[in-house]
């Protein structure tokens, strides 16, 4: 059967029918299928590492292994309690697809293990999958799809997850910071738990609109640009991210580049301004610094000297030349221009 509204659709994952023995989450978002699975499977099992309880499969286990799944599915509990076998899907190869179709046909029927409890997390399914018209034919499964969060989904899980850290938002502020957010749960719960941290949890506090556009930063891109700030401090994980989260916001590679010319150039600028008497405040602000990446700007101008910042300049502008020949990597192009960044940053002690 399928599980459409999100009412019925939360009412299963937290309390799945014992008649239900099979689930298929689908669906683009891998974080929003892999968090609702999460959430289906604790309520199978609470502890999801336990040996004895709980199967993990992937793709290439049961593409390898025919039999795989089907002793995964037969096995009984040897210590008590409910069986559960997780599988985790990363590719489309119909091959699988059928594979997991028939055995889920089998044991919705009860044709296996009928306490144990088959958990399979898919990309996006289409309408010829026999996994997913397999699921959604049977009276003992469910599919359910993962669509992109409504407007007011994310809002509702921005003020839940800000309650629990007893910190929250006007309503201005929440209409904007929502309309902020990237449409991909992880990204999206990394963004509310980065919020929660600058506000205090357990503060109290309720951040109002112009606070919040200082959190967020005034420019469109301040995710590239946190992702260009952190390359040139020589911390190669938060700029792939910032890189990352910014093109899930629908920034372009070529921005991504190009907002390292930008920073590169306000590196220059901040040499030039003290090399000619200027304070070093007195250059960051000159060299359009926003006040709150001050002390980190500063802290970089010490170490990239001008020609350390000449030979970068090289990479950037044949990094820019390559994200706009048609049929370019761009994004691979703009995340290795980053790491390479970061490399030489940390090269110089940063």
């Amino acid at each position: 059967m399928i599980l459409a509204k999100r009412p019925e659709v939360d009412r299963f994952l937290k309390a799945p029918d014992r008649g239900v023995r099979a689930a298929v989450i689908h669906g683009k978002d891998r974080s929003g299928v892999g968090e609702r699975a999460d959430i289906l499977c604790k309520a199978v099992t609470p502890d999801l590492n336990d040996p004895f309880n709980v199967t993990l499969l992937t793709d290439s286990d049961i593409d390898g292994d025919g039999a795989r799944l089907e002793e995964a599915l037969t096995a009984l509990s040897m210590i008590g309690g409910r069986r559960l076998v997780r599988v985790r899907l990363g590719s489309e190869k119909v091959a699988v697809d059928k594979a997991l179709a028939t055995a889920l046909k089998v044991h919705a029927e009860g044709g296996y293990n009928p306490d144990a409890m088959l958990v399979i997390e898919a990309g996006p399914l289409g309408r010829d999958s026999a996994l997913r018209k397999a699921a959604e034919a049977a009276e003992g499964a469910v599919g359910i799809a993962c669509y992109e969060d409504e407007t007011g989904d994310v809002a509702r899980m921005t003020r839940e997850a800000l309650a629990a850290d007893k910190v929250g938002l006007t309503g201005d502020a929440l209409d904007c910071f929502v309309s902020r957010l990237p449409r991909e749960r992880g990204l999206m719960r990394q963004e509310i738990e980065r919020l929660a941290l600058y506000i205090g949890p357990g503060s109290g506090k309720t951040m109002d609109l112009e606070e919040l556009e200082r959190h967020l930063g005034v420019e469109a891109d301040a995710s590239l640009q946190d992702a260009a700030l952190q390359a040139f401090g020589g911390r190669p994980a938060p700029a792939q991210s910032g890189l990352r989260r910014a093109l899930a916001e629908g920034e372009s590679p070529v921005m991504a580049v190009r907002q390292a010319s930008v920073h590169l150039g306000k590196l220059r600028r901040i040499h030039l301004l003290q090399a000619n008497g200027a304070g070093a405040k007195e250059a960051a602000k000159a060299a359009g610094v926003f006040w709150k990446q001050e002390a980190e700007m500063l802290r970089q101008a010490r170490s990239w000297r001008l020609d350390d910042l000449d030979r970068v300049l090289d990479s950037v502008n044949a990094a820019d030349v390559a994200t706009k020949t048609t049929g370019s990597p761009d994004q691979l192009i703009a995340e290795r221009l980053l790491l390479e960044i970061s490399a030489r940053a940390r090269r110089l002690g940063l």
